[in-house]
């Protein structure tokens, strides 16, 4: 199986469908998907900021079995009396109790706890990065894709997609995002290869 072990919510968002890095997506709360308005909030990208990107449609149902999935886990270790996930920043200290509540767990929680590097405490953790790495690994080598891939490559195509239909370099950038908008336009180098829309005369034979 290309996927193996890979929940298939995850496999659906595919880190292509909302730009999402990889830390950023194995990282997300169940508070961070709002299903109402399809968005997703980002906490703690790239420079500590938070952001809001798409929720895509398709994968909405998906990532409702997935919240099934994961209040089984949250509704065991409560049972157990097991310590909450982490929390970012001082919020732990701040809130010792909130790490326990339901909104703070994980999407795509570990199957089972695992000691806490930074506290010794063991603990839930959201899934190891190397699974969704390996896996599409896999999936690349299986399907004979000449090209280099890894899951960064979804966000590339994220990007460039949006900015092919026609979406504004601005709105791009923030989805992604990015501080300065010189990043996003690395994106634009697709639209501006001389030739690609020209069609060959040898087509017309």
């Amino acid at each position: 199986m290309l996927w193996k072990g890979v929940p298939a919510s995850l496999k659906a968002l595919r880190l292509y469908g909302a730009g999402l890095r990889v830390m950023e997506c194995i990282q997300l709360r169940i508070k961070d998907i709002d299903f109402g308005y399809r968005q997703i909030v980002v906490r703690c990208g790239k420079g500590a900021k938070d952001r809001i990107t798409v929720l895509p449609q398709n994968v909405v149902e998906p990532l409702k079995k997935q919240f099934a999935r994961s209040r089984i886990l949250h509704e065991a270790d409560r049972r157990a009396d097991a310590p909450g996930v982490g929390l970012p920043y001082a919020l732990g200290r701040k809130y010792p109790r909130a790490g326990a509540e339901w909104g703070w767990f994980w999407v795509f929680p570990a199957p089972g706890l695992s000691t806490d590097p930074r506290s010794g405490i063991v603990r839930r953790h959201h899934l190891h990065p190397t699974l969704l790495q390996r896996a599409v690994k896999s999936a690349v080598r299986q399907t004979s894709i000449a090209k280099p891939a890894t899951p960064h490559t979804f966000r590339h195509s994220f990007a460039t997609h949006l900015l092919e239909s026609g979406y504004d370099i601005r709105t791009v950038q923030e989805l992604l995002g990015h501080k300065e908008v010189s990043t996003t336009m690395i994106y634009t180098h697709v639209l501006q290869r001389p030739g690609i829309a020209v069609r060959s005369p040898v087509d017309t034979l």
